[in-house]
């Protein structure tokens, strides 16, 4: 059996799982891939103006350049927000495992001194996201039942930390921030504007052996059943994703179980209807080269 390389998400699931040896007892011969050097700001934050620089990259090109992996680095099982995905794997880059979904905690956030209190006062304000990347789509359907379109103003500014230490520094009035990072603005003194919680969904290049997916998930069921019930046990491997210029600065037996994994079909009438959202919106320049059951592993 090949190894089975997995990258974690921000989320508790694969490092219990790996902790309590769930995966093993599955006999799964795999390997937790995580970079050890959190994203920085050089290349994100313009050394002299000060300001967020304009990254057009973000989670669907990592996947158009791994080929259903996530970027330069090898995995068989990654996550991403459910639009890139879904978009990802209609361009045969990958499959989506359509046999679950995540739902990750987000938020649009600014800083204590904002001016800034309701959605309507992001109104042409410029909000740091993730270029095509679950903060992108998701800062859009957040708003659009308080703004029209076109005063969304979105910044893509690169990775999800680099945006983290933009807003903190006062570098761009607003950002979107999932998973640990929103704890860490949490603690620091940000304030939610509006929440823009989103659905995650997983991929896997296409020749992944599908009974090496099915013993990653029954890992993870298991996994999520202890997050459900005693998330205090487990919330020190928060440390592992969280860059080391924030562990000092916050405590993680303060933050919430973070993403939750739902054992539920990623059906075929929620994979057009993403579609159809992704496309009136004119994210991509095209649209879909293949259907959901080519897309998917179901």
């Amino acid at each position: 059996m090949a190894e089975f390389i997995i990258r974690p998400h921000g989320r508790l699931h694969d490092w219990v799982a790996d902790e309590q040896g769930y995966f093993r007892e599955e006999d799964l011969e795999y390997r937790l891939v995580s970079d050890e050097e959190r994203e920085g700001r050089a290349k994100e934050v313009d050394p002299v103006t000060g300001t967020l620089r304009e990254i057009r990259s973000g989670a669907y090109e990592m996947y158009e350049q791994g080929g259903g992996a996530k970027g330069d680095k090898p995995s068989d099982i990654s996550c991403a927000c459910h639009w890139t995905v879904n978009e990802a794997a209609t361009k045969s880059m990958g499959r989506m495992w359509a046999n679950a979904y995540s739902v990750m905690p987000a938020a649009i956030v600014v800083r204590a001194d904002s001016a800034i209190r309701k959605p309507a006062d992001l109104a042409g304000v410029e909000i740091a996201v993730g270029y095509r990347s679950g903060s992108h789509y998701t800062t859009i359907q957040a708003l659009e039942p308080f703004l029209p379109r076109e005063q969304i103003k979105l910044k893509f500014g690169g990775m999800p930390w680099a945006r983290v230490d933009a807003v903190l520094d006062g570098n761009v009035p607003a950002a979107t921030v999932w998973g640990p990072a929103l704890y860490v603005c949490e603690q620091l003194g940000m304030r939610k504007v509006v929440d823009a919680t989103f659905m995650g969904a997983f991929m896997a290049p296409p020749l992944t052996p599908r009974e090496d997916i099915e013993r990653y998930f029954r890992a993870l069921k298991r996994a999520q059943l202890d997050i459900d019930l005693a998330p205090e046990h487990h919330k020190h491997h928060y440390t592992r994703e969280l860059p080391a210029r924030y562990r000092d600065r916050v405590d993680v037996r303060l933050f919430g179980p973070g993403e939750r994994v739902v054992f539920l079909p990623y059906s075929r009438e929620s994979f057009e209807a993403t579609q159809r959202w992704i496309h009136e919106r004119d994210i991509f320049e095209t649209a879909a080269t293949c259907d959901y059951q080519s897309a998917v592993f179901s």
